[in-house]
């Protein structure tokens, strides 16, 4: 019975369990503690080491190049710098440089050159400005459509998120001039730099430097350096649906001493600005005679005064000039 329970059969449902019992009689545990005490302190001497395998010569590891490996590395070298003076000699060669410089990958609208507007091939003058007084300058973005009256201004930050009257932003200007034009979403100038979006330190609304709802550094609802609505920079000029001014009142020239002693006789031409108001300014002198007549001719014609240019009904400024005759009687 106890060779039995400790060696049972398969079929006994014991038999694995019986499995995990060490076999035999297992030593006291303070005898087998005894017994590693003595061995660590006094270990056994081992025989000695005695090596039964031998080494088996085997195939260079550079198999082909063994024994090359100088004329390898050298050679690499040469190639090496071979290929880097090649790019440099590519790289500093005229033509090369000439091409990379044609072929511009553009990623954004660049900036414009100076615009100059036309209205059927003759150029015109006028121009807006605007802004929220912001510090940031005015951003760069596209124009709004053109239209005789405006009743919105464009902007590039909308403030009022919630208008009670949803109207289209406009300039006013002729409508066959031709705009510079950048394929952007927002409103802004298009001859500005590309930043953050911003109506610009200007006043009176719209996008800009210069004030009255344009966009630009002048002033009015138009674009450009002028004023007075309009685009192309600076006053009008007569044509393009803006009329001449029209002299109401006009001062004779005196004669200076010299002119008169000398005989002298001639035609000054000036060229002169007649502002919305009527009145000439920025007067300076085209066609001189000397003798101290030029200066005579500018005093005249300051005294001058004239009904305004018309454009759309509206008085604008209007650039001319002026013949100021000098004759001895």
């Amino acid at each position: 019975m106890a060779d039995q329970a400790l060696n049972p059969s398969p079929e006994d449902p014991d038999y694995h369990l019986a499995r995990l019992y060490a076999t035999g009689v297992q030593e006291p545990f303070v005898k087998v503690f005894i017994r590693d005490i003595k061995e660590l302190l006094h270990p056994r001497k081992l025989p000695p080491l005695v090596l039964t395998s031998k080494p088996v010569p085997v195939k260079e590891m550079w198999g082909f190049y063994a024994g090359q490996e100088k004329t390898a590395g050298f050679g690499s070298i040469l190639i090496h710098a071979g290929v880097v003076g090649l790019l440099i000699l590519i790289g500093s060669s005229s033509a090369v440089q000439k091409a990379v410089k044609e072929h511009v990958t553009l990623l954004a609208p660049i900036d414009l050159a100076p615009y100059k507007a036309k209205v059927k091939d003759k150029a015109m003058g006028g121009g807006g400005g605007g802004g929220d007084r912001s510090p940031l300058p005015p951003s760069k973005g596209k124009l709004p459509r053109i239209a005789q009256r405006q009743f919105v201004p464009p902007t590039a930050v909308i403030q009022n998120m919630n208008p009670k009257l949803v109207m289209d932003p406009t300039l006013v200007a002729p409508p066959d001039v031709q705009l510079p034009n950048v394929n952007m979403n927002q409103y802004g100038d298009p001859l500005a730099k590309l930043g953050p979006a911003s109506n610009g330190p200007g006043s009176g609304g719209g996008i800009g430097t210069g004030s009255g709802g344009g966009v630009g550094p002048g002033r009015g609802q138009g674009f450009g350096p002028g004023s007075g609505g309009g685009v192309g920079g600076g006053p009008y000029r007569i044509g393009g649906g803006v009329s001449a001014p029209q002299l109401v009142f006009k001062v004779e020239p005196e004669y200076s001493e010299e002119a008169r002693k000398a005989k002298f006789q001639g035609t000054v031409v000036l060229y002169v600005v007649v502002d919305e108001k009527g009145q000439p300014r920025d007067l300076r002198v085209v066609r001189p005679l000397g003798l101290g007549l030029d200066q005579k001719a500018i005093e005249a014609v300051q005294k001058w005064r004239f009904k305004p240019g018309l454009k759309d009904g509206r008085a604008v400024p209007v650039s001319a000039q002026i013949e100021v005759n000098f004759r001895l009687l």
